[in-house]
């Protein structure tokens, strides 16, 4: 391909992306960042260049992040054993002092420090500040409704109240909020959440127009671990039917229920993308066709 041509395809590009950076500038975009693409350095390096560009083009990104693998490493290197249900991890109160050092002494600040090297301004929260993220204890109950069963996650919790005054402020300030998923209960106590879920009630918080959750699987399968069967959208009505099928299993639970979460407080879309690939928040937001499977009202 001649020099000309390479140029005339980046024009191309510049110019479909166009009507998406009018579209969401001045919005906000809530990102949830967690799996293979905390692994991969290469991912890893695209992703803080994708956060800094939108950026840079007056979206306001907001990023959620998990830390399961790094969670799990510091875990097996103390010996403490880890165990899921419903695809969230039983936390008791050693497990529980892990998950804050882990998440908001090493991946949080990690995090900030990738996005400032890439020419971001990135400022790092946890729940506890500003008393960010309001914690209650959750309770599982069994998938097919027997109430009478329940199951004990110790501090394992669920977002009770967001209070985003102190996220606006700093967007309003020009900086990147990274927000990791430890929420305080009434107690003073420390809870571990399901990032999914802490993303979801953020973007409704925020009054975000689209919450994007980066994921290791290309979307939502129709059949399961079926890649031709990739569902490009689904409604939210179609959501707890969906799981009870057992067409959403695991932890994509959490996703789907985040993203209805988000869809009822007020966000306009929610994306469940394949964060394997390089820049795909960018193919989300400012290509024609996306990427992964969209929720919708």
């Amino acid at each position: 391909m001649s020099l000309m041509m390479q140029a005339l395809e980046k024009a191309g590009i510049l110019v479909e992306a166009l009507p998406y950076i009018k579209q969401f500038y001045g919005k906000t975009i809530v990102l949830k960042y967690g799996g293979h693409a905390m692994k991969d350095q290469e991912l890893k390096q695209a992703m803080m260049t994708d956060i800094v560009l939108m950026k840079y083009v007056g979206i306001n990104p907001v990023l959620v992040h998990g830390g399961g693998p790094e969670i799990n490493l510091l875990l097996e290197r103390l010996g403490i054993n880890s165990s899921f249900i419903q695809g969230l991890r039983v936390t008791d109160r050693e497990t529980m002092e892990v998950v804050e050092m882990v998440l908001v002494g090493k991946v949080n600040k990690e995090i900030v420090s990738l996005i400032n090297r890439h020419g971001g301004r990135a400022v790092g929260f946890s729940g506890k500040d500003g008393n960010l993220i309001e914690a209650q204890k959750k309770i599982l109950v069994p998938l097919n409704g027997e109430e009478e069963m329940t199951y004990e996650l110790g501090y394992v919790g669920e977002v009770a109240r967001i209070n985003p005054e102190i996220i606006q402020t700093v967007v309003d300030k020009g900086y990147i909020p990274v927000v990791a998923p430890i929420g305080v209960g009434l107690d003073g106590e420390s809870y571990n959440i399901n990032a999914d879920y802490v993303a979801g009630a953020m973007a409704a918080a925020l009054k975000a127009d689209k919450l994007i959750l980066l994921t290791d699987v290309e979307g939502i399968y129709g059949q399961y671990g079926d890649d031709t069967t990739l569902l490009s959208s689904i409604q939210l009505e179609e959501i707890p039917s969906l799981i009870h099928q057992g067409v959403i299993t695991g932890g994509m639970i959490p996703k789907v229920q985040c993203c209805s979460q988000a869809l009822q407080g007020g966000v306009v879309s929610a994306h469940i993308i394949d964060g394997r690939i390089p820049h795909s928040v960018l193919l989300e937001i400012f290509t024609d066709q996306g990427v992964g499977t969209m929720v919708s009202r």
